[in-house]
């Protein structure tokens, strides 16, 4: 049971305004990834008119990006021990910068496919080292909600490219999708700039013996000095006992061959990522056109205004998500999240398949889609949308954090991309509505996986997460 003071701190908690400014710059970079997602969504269409691809080519092009971005994720652990967390978002930004001016200017699939593959770098390590540094930055109390905002930047940016679609939609098919595309290099620019006002991690900076300039960093992160010093203090010995745990082992090495506690949080940070994409949310969101012209929207106009509807929904709920999380706490938003996606894909798949067989679409059919598809997503928006990057980067050891995250986000990026790239092809093997009930399947898989293996977070410092796991059964620690 919580005490009654606890429970108001649960109500009410202080945000740090230079904690959340840190934060805030650097979710930013999430908005390319959440742009580049629901601008492909409609571009895609034009480009298919416009270069006459084929659906094998529409697939490589939808999740190459993804699979590319394996790159940056399994890279993005190392970089950022390095040369530092704040750096490695201006890598970020360089590289999707770099990516939608070739997208942009592309003449022909094969470049535009260069494009994506450039692009896909920047997303893998922005995914990894958003979320991280802004754990590393964050309070206790207010580390959920401000360890979410990469999520929230994904979704205003998805919500971005849907508008940018519809309000491009109306131009020369030969135009309309580069420009759609090759917008994305505007906000990089400045959202590398703002980067490099931000403060390094006060983590990392331990970790590298830069103590007095960490503890600078955690003045002004914390309320007050004798915060400050007590998450110094913490940090420091959590550091000095990772270094003296590891008996000189290399982190790739320890990770390899973990011993069971850590062992318990790569499975936890693996299958919670794993998951995220098994989900089929990224493909949902960028076949959304596909879907619902298959059960009867004709108009390109059409289909891109009701992913503006769908983009709007989604964010909102990112929103809900991200201020009630440290409130509720990561397992009871998670669980009634992937329970949602359940029951809202095993609906969408029994409305796409009553209208498969319908040469007629009835009108409240096809509402039932729309509803099904909008409810999916903002189930998704709940739970697993940010909750994956808040667990992810909160259970790792200091030492290997950066690494470990880096390995959770590149099973991430693989499964995205070949649920990406597989989705249309097995649509039209089992149908649209075949595809959507077993993505309901693997969604109850999902529920009872998080129930057993990932315990309550909450209000806890990154130090003491570590004790969470020394249990064989975490389910039995702090599960409320």
């Amino acid at each position: 049971m919580e005490s009654e003071s606890e429970s108001q701190q649960w109500r009410r908690p202080r945000l740090n305004n230079y904690a959340l400014a840190c934060a805030l710059l650097a979710s930013t970079n999430s908005i390319l990834l959440g742009y580049d997602i629901g601008v492909m969504s409609g571009a895609a269409l034009f480009i298919k008119q416009d270069l006459h691809i084929s659906s094998v080519q529409h697939e490589i092009l939808v999740g190459s990006l993804n699979l590319f971005s394996l790159i940056g994720s399994l890279a993005s652990g190392k970089t950022s021990d390095c040369i530092g967390r704040r750096y490695t978002i201006v890598l970020a930004a360089a590289a999707f910068f770099a990516g939608a001016l070739l997208m942009g200017l592309a003449p022909s699939y094969p470049f535009l496919i260069a494009g994506r593959a450039v692009a896909g770098v920047g997303v893998g390590y922005s995914l990894m080292i958003a979320p991280l540094y802004t754990a590393e930055v964050s309070p206790a109390v207010t580390r959920g909600f401000l360890t979410s905002l990469p999520e929230v930047f994904i979704n205003v940016g998805i919500l971005l490219g849907y508008v940018v679609n519809y309000a491009l939609s109306g131009l020369s098919p030969r135009l309309n999708w580069r420009l759609m595309l090759g917008l994305a290099a505007v906000p990089a620019v400045a959202i590398a700039a703002g980067v490099i006002a931000m403060p390094e991690s006060p983590r990392w900076l331990i970790m590298k013996g830069r103590a007095a300039e960490a503890q600078a960093v955690l003045r002004r992160t914390s309320e007050t000095d004798e915060e400050a010093d007590t998450r110094l203090e913490e940090i420091t010995k959590a550091a000095a006992a990772d270094s003296s745990d590891s008996h000189g082992r290399g982190v790739w090495r320890e990770l390899l061959r973990p011993p069971p506690p850590l062992r318990r949080i790569l499975i936890a940070a693996v299958g919670i990522n794993f998951f995220m994409q098994a989900s089929g949310n990224d493909a949902v969101v960028y076949y959304t056109p596909a879907v619902f012209e298959s059960a009867g929207i004709r108009s390109r106009r059409g289909l891109v205004g009701v992913t503006v509807i769908m983009g709007v929904v989604k964010t909102s709920f990112v929103l809900i998500s991200a201020l009630f999380l440290d409130h509720y706490g990561r397992r009871p938003l998670l669980l009634l999240g992937s329970m949602g996606q359940a029951l809202s894909l095993f609906g969408l798949g029994l409305g796409s398949k009553f209208l498969e067989h319908r040469v007629h679409k009835p009108m409240w059919a096809i509402a039932v889609c729309v509803v099904t598809v909008c409810a999916d997503v903002s189930f998704f928006s709940i739970g697993l949308g940010p909750i994956t990057w808040v667990y992810s980067s909160e259970i790792f050891p200091t030492r290997l954090r950066a690494q470990g995250s880096s390995v959770a986000v590149s099973v991430n990026r693989l499964v995205s991309g070949v649920v990406s790239m597989s989705f249309l092809s097995v649509s039209e093997r089992i149908s649209f509505g075949g595809t959507f009930l077993v993505l309901g399947g693997i969604m109850v898989v999902a529920s009872i996986f998080f129930y057993f293996m990932l315990p309550e977070t909450r209000g806890k410092s990154l130090e003491e997460i570590g004790a969470l796991f020394q249990d064989k059964h975490p389910k039995t620690t702090e599960m409320t």
